[in-house]
């Protein structure tokens, strides 16, 4: 049996095994310890021990050859970055859906949260220290990342860290912008040594490989860089446009509606051409000098509130080196309920990787946090072109084009086309189990989709109760509609249900 002895657990004689894969070193002796993070160890005898971290100064120094991922310090170094992931303020955009979660914390193709994705693009780029600045409706977001990144393997010194919105003698209100929440969090983000801080949104939705993104900022020896988009399925009336030379140095910034004239942004005593400039969105992805970010949320601009309006104009006219660098990968930043809508369809199209994002994508996996849920269950469904999470039960009920998320119950007969169901937090077994909340009405209707229900061109958020016989089918095509305290409303021609609602028997919508 192992035993522990000043922090590092010997195993003599014992083979170290993870996921199925030994290491090829075989055995670990009293003086050689491998340098792994292993789920699961065992012992000559095959018997099961507890998941450790393993150490010796020989794996440090050589790393163990493992066939599985290490720790070694013959891994890449990490970057001298620090991921700063904003909230996306008020959430008014996503409304009804983050009427009760931040954005980042909205469901996504039936297993993540929005937020997973720029988590995980940080880990795939070798980027480990990871901060979370949240406000508004940040219960749910707060407890998914603790829950699913506590653990997570990222070196000694990484982290992922939730700095929610607080207050102080000095700061008595509550974040203002995003560029106010990263001032008033400056002397937790400067307690490591980092060059550069990596601002990004944490609700779009996009793969991004940043480490050739900060070696473009460090090799242009630029204080700011900004990410533009080149993205083809951007169609936003509302934009922040930048102007360029020819070197991509930022000329003017600009804020503007379209089709009405905005102020202009020079760079300070400077004239220039606008022959072969271009106009590119920004996606408001920003690395920042470490020694910039303070100089100009502390002195420059103390009372700034958002970096699109007021930080990056305001460098540009400062005369800082504002360069940008352009993205021309898939790019949606959920500007409104129909992008979510579209984005989260594009996943049960054929073709993923060319019209909309690939989820599928081995080389740069997207993480999040394990549910361990059992095996859905489908008894006579008819499923065609839709992707079905865990722990669903789907009875003789027929599914097309669909995102059906985990823990959702369909009934028979139920037919649910173009649809995202968001699924549930908990199973609801009255018939098996008599168990059921007795003392609330809504009891009555169970979780889930009832039989011979019909829903088209809708979202079902999460712990909905549709009853049987219900049309979800916006049969008149509504465009806007606001029957919030019937449970639903109508948003660009989406029928979406609310979290929690119930819709009862026979309803029409």
């Amino acid at each position: 049996m192992g035993f522990v002895l000043s922090g590092i657990l010997h195993l003599p004689g014992a083979k170290l095994t993870t996921d199925g894969e030994a290491c090829e070193h075989g055995k670990a002796g009293k003086s050689q310890i491998f340098w792994c993070t292993l789920g699961l160890l065992r012992n000559r005898c095959g018997q099961a021990l507890q998941s450790v971290q393993i150490i010796s100064r020989r794996a440090r120094e050589e790393g163990c050859g493992c066939r599985v991922p290490c720790s070694s310090s013959a891994q890449e170094p990490p970057w001298s970055v620090a991921a700063v992931i904003l909230g996306d303020g008020s959430g008014t955009k996503l409304y009804p859906l983050t009427k009760r979660r931040a954005g980042g914390a909205i469901p996504l193709a039936a297993h993540y949260r929005l937020i997973d994705v720029v988590v995980s693009n940080c880990i795939n780029s070798n980027i480990t220290k990871i901060y979370a600045l949240t406000q508004f409706n940040s219960t749910s977001l707060n407890a998914h990342l603790s829950r699913a990144y506590s653990t997570v393997g990222l070196g000694k010194d990484g982290f992922v860290e939730v700095l929610a919105a607080y207050q102080n003698l000095d700061d008595e209100g509550w974040f203002q912008g995003d560029a106010d929440s990263i001032r008033r969090c400056l002397w937790v983000l400067e307690e490591y040594p980092v060059e550069d801080f990596l601002v990004l949104p944490g609700h779009h939705l996009y793969r991004m490989e940043y480490e050739k993104l900060i070696k473009a900022h460090r090799d242009s020896n630029a204080d700011i860089t900004v990410v533009l988009s080149l993205s083809e399925n951007q169609r936003r009336p509302y934009s922040s446009s930048l102007k360029l030379n020819s070197k991509d140095q930022t000329l003017d910034s600009r804020r503007k509606l379209e089709g009405a004239q905005a102020p202009l942004m020079t760079t300070g005593g400077g004239s220039f051409t606008t022959d072969g400039a271009q106009d590119l969105r920004s996606m408001g992805i920003y690395v920042i000098k470490r020694e910039a970010l303070g100089k100009l949320l502390l002195q420059n601009l103390p009372h700034a509130t958002d970096f699109k309006s007021e930080v990056i104009p305001g460098a540009v006219s400062m005369g800082m080196k504002v360069h940008t660098y352009t993205f021309n990968g898939y790019w949606e930043d959920m500007r409104d309920v129909e992008a979510f809508y579209q984005a989260n369809l594009g996943i049960t199209r054929k073709a993923p990787t060319s019209q909309g994002f690939n989820f599928y994508d081995r080389e740069h996996p997207i993480y999040t946090l394990a549910r361990c849920l059992p095996p859905t269950r489908i008894t006579g469904a008819a499923i065609k072109d839709s992707v079905i999470g865990d722990g669903c039960v789907l009875n003789r009920c027929k599914i097309n084009g669909s995102v059906i998320g985990m823990r959702a119950c369909i009934g028979d007969g139920a037919i649910v086309e173009d649809t995202i169901v968001m699924g549930a937090d908990i199973y609801q077994i009255d018939e098996d189990f008599r168990w059921c909340m007795t003392k609330k009405p809504c009891a009555a209707v169970p979780l889930g989709i009832g039989e011979q229900t019909q829903v088209r061109r809708a979202i079902i958020d999460k712990n909905a109760r549709i009853g049987k016989n219900v049309k979800i089918v916006n049969a008149d095509n509504v465009q806007e509609g606001d029957r919030e305290e019937s449970g639903y409303i109508i948003t660009g021609g989406i029928v979406v249900v609310l979290k929690g609602a119930v819709i009862p028997d026979g309803s029409i919508i």
